[in-house]
């Protein structure tokens, strides 16, 4: 009584179908894991043009800290002087960061009030 079966006698055939799988499930989790591109400056708008300057200048540096003062051009401004002050700067665009210590109702207020005087943030993400 034999209790397992001869083995066949011509060579088994590889199937492509399962490694097909495999390669696919590997680059899938690749691309899922993988960063495209540094972010240094991301931008919060939903618009799909050009974010460069036209001038090649960069753009104002404003940083919130806690209470809700904004720092820019080394003084430290509110909210209702700040706005004022870029806009006769004639500041579109401006990269905005916060301190460790600024509350995100700060970081909210301002942006919010940066979109509705017509300035585009881009949020600046610092390190840890």
């Amino acid at each position: 009584m034999q209790l397992v079966e001869p083995r066949p006698s011509r060579p088994m055939p590889i199937r492509i179908t399962p490694l097909i799988d495999v390669v696919f499930i590997l680059l899938v989790f690749f691309m899922l894991t993988t960063r495209l591109m540094p972010l240094d400056h991301l931008e919060l708008s939903n618009s799909t043009k050009d974010p460069s300057n036209v001038t090649g200048e960069p753009f104002p540096e404003l940083q919130i800290s806690a209470g809700g003062t904004v720092r820019w051009q080394e003084r430290q401004y509110s909210l209702a002087e700040l706005l004022p002050a870029l806009q006769a700067a004639d500041v579109r665009e401006a990269n905005l960061s916060t301190t460790p210590d600024s509350a995100l109702a700060d970081f909210t207020r301002t942006l919010s009030a940066l979109d509705n005087a017509g300035i585009t943030p881009h949020w600046k993400r610092e390190s840890p």
